[in-house]
């Protein structure tokens, strides 16, 4: 997503913006192009994605007023890939440049890996069947992770998108809107046979999946210049929440700089704020007003820089339990726990959200909590650090004096039995804490914690 400072949305823009929420819902990409030619090639492949998948039907367009129609009906009513039923439920997907995974690209219904070599994209290999939304109570529900189903070339990549799609619509649970995500799909049909399906719409085979490598899925902060010699600082905003507080500065810095700043803000998928496109003679300026403000502050511990919540109460209606204004005075107390032990610098990805639904995606963090009643929260732990693997139901419900009380004696073997970089999520299991989630299906496997 970009955000300029002199922007300002068209009614047009709104039009489309609602009818990609109700169909192909978003598409989300590594998120500067201008960081070399590769990040560029990405953000051209995902602005080519989300308009290859717009519906061409004016049925979005149309706005009814008391049984009457107020706008609309201009444009002739076909829709040669949606059909008349559309998708059976929304359909979200995400680009992802390895090392850095921080679009989370396992989570998304569709997963496009590029592959590069030489500096140049070949190709992508596609990965299906990720959702985080899950029903307490209901373990016909679950969060699952993407299977990735082979590797296409560029010129192939608008076809497989299609045929993805496609696959989905005609094969989507129709009866039941809790299980009618794709991942739900793909476990009915299995992962070959979702795969030959899409195989068939393309008209030729996957080839092989080209190895990747992911090393993280949090932001790197601070400066980085891009391949054009323009500077771009990455901020930390905590849980996006641009605000003015006893905390931070954040609405009264930003409404500064954007008032002078000439490139673009950019926002990342972990709800950090890039300031994008800094000229080298403007970037003394930008660094002043940055330390004014306090928005240069990336020296934050490592637990607190790889958090992140949803919004929760009072903005969201679906919230049981808070988590974005909560969060923060948790992490004040589990990262003096981690200092303590002398882990003031390690990373550990915890995320919250106040329902199931999975807006922060808690379901593959390594530590997280899910809200279930005010102050009541699901614990899970064991999701992999880099975003590769599921998370695991530790204790179906904990107040704060549990989570603290859970948490400062694993913390503390971990500091001293980990092995060498090994990241908390893995250590839990490898100490027997908790048993590894291998798929969706088997997320509820040996617990009771629903």
């Amino acid at each position: 997503m970009i955000l300029s400072p002199l922007a300002v949305m068209s009614v047009s823009s709104l039009l489309s913006f609602a009818i990609k929420l109700t169909l192909d819902r978003n598409v989300q990409c590594t998120v500067n192009p201008a960081m070399s030619k590769t990040h560029e090639t990405v953000y051209d492949f995902s602005v080519a994605l989300s308009e290859h998948l717009l519906p061409k039907t004016s049925a979005y367009h149309e706005i009814w007023l008391d049984k009457k129609k107020v706008a609309g009906g201009e444009i002739a009513d076909l829709e040669p890939l949606y059909g008349p039923t559309y998708l059976p439920r929304k359909f979200k997907m995400a680009v992802a440049v390895p090392p850095d995974n921080g679009v989370d690209v396992f989570t998304n219904d569709v997963g496009w890996i590029a592959i590069v070599e030489n500096d140049k994209v070949v190709g992508y290999n596609v990965a299906v069947g990720g959702g985080m939304g899950v029903t307490h109570s209901n373990k016909k529900t679950y969060p699952r992770l993407a299977d990735v189903l082979g590797f296409v070339l560029p010129e192939d990549a608008l076809k497989t998108a299609e045929s993805i799609m496609l696959t989905q619509r005609d094969n989507g649970n129709r009866a039941d809107r809790k299980n009618a995500r794709l991942k739900y799909t793909v476990d009915a049909m299995t992962v070959a046979g979702f795969k030959a399906d899409v195989e068939r719409r393309m008209g030729k085979p996957f080839q092989p999946a080209r190895p990747f490598e992911f090393t993280h899925n949090t932001d790197t902060y601070g400066w980085q210049q891009g391949h054009d010699g323009q500077w771009h600082f990455t901020m930390f905003i905590e849980n996006g929440r641009v605000e003015d507080s006893p905390r931070n500065q954040f609405k009264s810095g930003l409404k500064e700089i954007a008032s002078v700043h000439k490139g673009e803000f950019r926002l990342t998928a972990n709800q950090h704020l890039i300031l994008s496109n800094v000229s080298p003679e403007d970037k003394p300026e930008m660094e002043r007003l940055l330390a004014k403000w306090g928005l240069d502050n990336v020296s934050h511990t490592g637990l607190r820089l790889s958090s992140s919540a949803c919004v929760a109460f009072p903005t969201c209606g679906l919230a049981m339990a808070e988590s974005e204004r909560y969060l923060p005075l948790l992490v004040d107390k589990v990262e003096k726990i981690m200092e303590d032990e002398g882990l003031r610098s390690d990373s550990i990805v915890m995320r919250m959200t106040g329902c199931p639904n999975g807006c922060a995606r808690p379901w593959n963090a390594e530590i997280a909590f899910v809200g279930k009643a005010p102050g009541s929260y699901l614990m899970m732990l064991g999701g992999g650090h880099k975003g590769e693997r599921l998370s695991k139901p530790y204790k179906a419900q904990v107040t704060e004096p549990e989570i603290l009380a859970i948490l400062k004696p694993m913390i503390k073997r971990w500091a001293t039995e980990r092995s060498d970089g090994e990241p908390f999520g893995d250590w839990v299991i490898r100490a027997g804490i908790i048993k590894e989630t291998t798929h969706g299906t088997n997320f509820w496997e040996g617990t009771d914690a629903s």
